[in-house]
């Protein structure tokens, strides 16, 4: 009976060895994939010269402006005078 108790432990231990022996080589592979898709190189452009259209201020002031004027003839089309 002790003989047999002793390889069924023994047996378990060998399984939790290729279980842990597995979980270290996966991970292992993990990180060394994720760590080949990093990029070292980092291009960052910040630049203030605005060339877009709609960079403007005065565009956005005319533009509302323009939605406040039809707005109000939008609004005052609706009365009737009496």
């Amino acid at each position: 009976m002790l003989k047999i108790h002793f390889m069924k432990g023994y047996l378990l231990d060998a399984r939790l060895f290729a279980q842990k022996l597995f979980l270290i080589v996966a991970s292992a592979l993990v990180a060394t994939i994720t760590f080949a898709q990093d990029k070292k190189e980092i291009d960052v452009n910040v630049s203030t010269h605005k060339d877009n259209f709609w960079g403007q201020p005065w565009v956005w002031v005319v533009g509302a402006a323009i939605f406040i004027l039809l707005l109000v003839a939008i609004l005052r089309g609706g009365r009737r005078n009496a």
